[in-house]
C-alpha cells in the first residue's frame, strides 16, 4: 500500500509537470521538413504541446523566412512561455531570421552544451538546428535538452538579457 501512495504521488507530479511544459511553436523550409518531423514525434513522446506551423512537405521547395516569422511572431507574444524550434538546411538562415522579430532571442546548436546554455545563460526562447548533414535523432535530442533547460535568472545573465533587448530599439 505505502508503494502504491508514492507511486500516485509521482504521477500527480509528472502530471503537474507536464501540464507546467511551455507550449512549442515548430516550423521548417522543405530542406528541414524530415528533421522537423522526427523532432515533432519526440517532443511529443515527452510530453509537449506542439503548434506545427510548417511546411507541410520536403517536395515542393520554399523560403525559409516565412516560417521563421511564424514561429518567432508565435513565441513573441508569450516570450517567458512558449519556446520555438526551427529547422531549414543549415539552421543558419532561420536563427538570422528568426532575431529579427523584437523580443525573440534565437540560438543556433550543434550539441547539447550548446543547446543548454542557450536557455541558461541567455534565456533564448527559440532554437535552430540544421536539417542537413546532421543526424535527426539528435537534433531531436539538442531540441530537448535545450526545452528542458532552465534560464539561471543570475544578476549578470538578466542584464545580459535585458542589454541585448535594448538592442532592438537601434
Amino acid at each position: 500500500m505505502r508503494k502504491t501512495a508514492k507511486a500516485g504521488k509521482g504521477v500527480a507530479r509528472a502530471r503537474a509537470a507536464k501540464a507546467a511544459r511551455p507550449a512549442i511553436v515548430i516550423g521548417s523550409d522543405h530542406a528541414g521538413f524530415a528533421t522537423k518531423q522526427r523532432i515533432v514525434r519526440a517532443l511529443a513522446n515527452a510530453g509537449y504541446t506542439i503548434m506545427d506551423v510548417g511546411t507541410f512537405s520536403a517536395d515542393e521547395p520554399v523560403d525559409y523566412p516565412g516560417y521563421a516569422k511564424l514561429v518567432a511572431k508565435e513565441v513573441a507574444r508569450d516570450p517567458s512561455g512558449t519556446k520555438g524550434i526551427l529547422v531549414c538546411g543549415s539552421g543558419t538562415g532561420m536563427v538570422i531570421a528568426a532575431n529579427k522579430v523584437r523580443g525573440i532571442r534565437a540560438a543556433f546548436a550543434f550539441d547539447a552544451y550548446g543547446a543548454r546554455m542557450a536557455r541558461k545563460d541567455n534565456d533564448a526562447n527559440v532554437l535552430a538546428l540544421r536539417g542537413r548533414r546532421f543526424p535527426q535523432e539528435k537534433a531531436a535530442a539538442l531540441a530537448l535538452a535545450f526545452l528542458k533547460a532552465p534560464f539561471s535568472g543570475a544578476p549578470r545573465h538578466v542584464r545580459r538579457v535585458r542589454e541585448i533587448a535594448a538592442l532592438e530599439g537601434g
